[in-house]
């Protein structure tokens, strides 16, 4: 379905630059409150994230909802996570969240969640794309929506941030450095770990409204691994500027990323008998995650990129588990979201269930040695109907003899050929990439020329 604004996880971009300006949101704000309202009395909550232009967007939203007769309740900065969670047990209509995740500080967007803490369908999208081509009519005074700031939101995610693992595990004797990336977790995320028991030492947790993902967090967790050393941290824990994201950290300062956690909390949902459905992945979850899985007798699917396409696939084949390589990780038996915090709770509850550290627990599954390429895309070019890509894929995949695996994509976000490869042999792999890299480019350019 075609949309105008709204893209895979809503609608983002530069601060300024329409859609993303006051005048937009007030009218997103009408709009919405129109199509979720349906004229009938009713609430959506409000979250945001520390960029500065959220209480712009804040207001403007705000202005909007009251037009259209729909009361509002302002949760201030809280993780993306946390308006799912605040949608469903405050019976709101819908959740709306003002952030543009891992991105600097000058973007901003808007996410929605529906009544039962879940993305919006695209119908419901649709319809608020078409009522915003309507005139913004404001109700009448005694109908106008009310706001109010909701002041104990910190405290009810917390707790539900705890309930998610049972309540005999502690963390006590366990010291974890946290970077919440200067984001909408510099609160709430250190209370969790503080509140179980740990001695946490904080780092991203003096947002000012303009380093929010800074050098700082899951994209750039170097700070993280540096402070785990200096420390002698047992872990570290990396969030992005939204919080729906976790990177980790072990007490080497070796990185264990998105696949290996999932990997991690899969192991120990089969080991508990907790595991229901295949665990989902993407096209770009490492091969070493699905052999490792196998290994457990755990089955794998791959969804297309992006944490849309992972919910659909796991509520489409009963599964629980699912997430990406970038730490976008979903545990359906715990929340209906992404969520950052929830999903390290998980880990730390098996290491000490376990009694192991964060570096032995990845030990089962072995990382693919894997190199990507980005070859620039000057006019559309279709790499499954080119033959003489399709050609160079195949003898590829012939010299990597059933150890690796070759994927071409389009980039969704910039115009880009994704040529990766991986596999048990990385000077192999390198090769090979190198090889296809070069088949792509000179395809693109010729069809550039003889177009």
């Amino acid at each position: 379905m075609a949309r105008k604004y709204f893209g895979t996880d809503g609608i983002r971009g530069r601060v300024g630059v329409h859609p993303i300006n006051a005048e937009f949101m007030l009218k997103l704000g009408w709009a919405t409150g129109r199509v979720l309202g349906n004229g009938a009395a009713t609430r959506v909550v409000i979250g945001k994230d520390t960029r500065i232009s959220g209480y712009m967007f804040e207001s403007a939203l705000e202005a909007g909802l009251s037009a259209a007769g729909v009361d509002i309740r302002l949760l201030g900065p809280m993780p993306t996570p946390s308006i799912a969670y605040l949608t469903r047990t405050m019976h709101a209509c819908a959740g709306i969240v003002i952030s543009a995740s891992h991105n600097p500080h000058h973007d901003n967007g808007i996410k929605f969640f529906s009544a039962q803490g879940t993305k919006l369908p695209a119908e419901v999208e649709a319809a608020i794309e078409a009522e915003l081509e309507n005139p913004m009519v404001t109700v009448s005074s005694e109908k106008l929506g009310k706001a109010e700031r909701v002041e104990d939101a910190r405290g009810r995610y917390i707790e539900f941030c705890k309930s998610t693992i049972p309540s005999r595990i502690s963390l006590r004797g366990l010291k974890i450095v946290i970077d919440c990336a200067n984001g909408a977790t510099y609160q709430v995320a250190p209370s969790v770990l503080e509140e179980m028991g740990a001695d946490v030492i904080g780092i991203g947790v003096e947002p000012n409204g303009l380093n929010i993902n800074e050098e700082c967090g899951s994209t750039m967790p170097e700070l993280l691994c540096e402070r785990v050393l200096k420390e002698g941290a047992d872990l570290g824990i990396a969030l992005d500027g939204d919080g729906d994201r976790v990177i980790m950290v072990d007490h080497k300062g070796e990185l264990v990323d998105g696949d290996e956690l999932l990997f991690i909390i899969a192991a120990s949902r089969k080991e508990n008998e907790q595991l229901a459905g295949p665990v989902v992945g993407t096209l770009m979850s490492n091969l070493g995650l699905e052999h490792a899985l196998h290994q457990l007798n755990i089955e794998f699917r791959r969804a297309r990129v992006g944490d849309r396409y992972v919910m659909e696939m796991l509520n489409e084949h009963g599964g629980v588990v699912g997430g990406e390589s970038s730490g976008h990780i979903i545990c359906l038996d715990r929340t209906s979201t992404g969520d950052g915090m929830v999903s390290a709770l998980q880990v730390l509850a098996t290491m000490i269930q376990k009694n192991v550290g964060l570096h032995e627990l990845k030990q089962g599954m072995k990382k693919y040695p894997q190199c990507m390429i980005n070859i620039p895309l000057v006019r559309h070019l279709d790499v499954n109907n080119s033959e003489p890509i399709q050609s160079a894929v195949r003898r590829a995949e012939t010299h990597l003899n059933g150890t690796g695996r070759v994927l071409l994509r389009s980039s969704g976000t910039e115009p880009l050929i994704r040529v990766m490869v991986e596999g048990e042999d990385e000077t192999l792999v390198r090769q090979q990439a190198k090889l296809l890299a070069e088949i792509v480019e000179h395809t693109v350019t010729g069809h550039a020329e003889s177009a």
